[in-house]
């Protein structure tokens, strides 16, 4: 990526977050929602979106994911409203499971160390 697209990203990571948090009104939107990640196109015709979903099962991850992707041509109205630059990308939402496989990854990491710990004799 160019210097100016990373910047992009972290501009559009941003001000997504804030929109999503402030005015998405969609109820299929559960959960926490967090964006990992933007990766602009070199054309700026399409930027990918990664968001994490905390929700309580894997449908309401993929509704809320679903209500993303259709609030995604208001998103990017309100995106052109705030950022003034010629062209702002469309956003496809895409589900990142970095933060579960981490957590996951941190959950079996302190199951070995409990079990390689010797008893206590006290």
């Amino acid at each position: 990526m160019s210097r100016r697209t990373d910047r992009l990203s972290g501009l559009f990571r941003s001000e997504l977050a804030d929109l999503i948090s402030s005015e998405l009104r969609d109820p299929r939107v559960t959960g926490m929602i967090s964006i990992t990640s933007v990766d602009v196109s070199p054309d700026l015709e399409r930027a990918t979106v990664y968001v994490s979903v905390l929700a309580d099962d894997a449908e309401q991850q993929k509704e809320s994911l679903a209500a993303l992707n259709n609030a995604s041509p208001f998103l990017r109205r309100k995106v052109m409203a705030r950022v003034h630059i010629r062209r702002v990308p469309t956003f496809e939402f895409e589900a990142d499971h970095t933060i579960e496989e981490g957590a996951r990854m941190l959950a079996l990491m302190k199951k070995v160390a409990a079990e390689r710990e010797p008893p206590t004799d006290r």
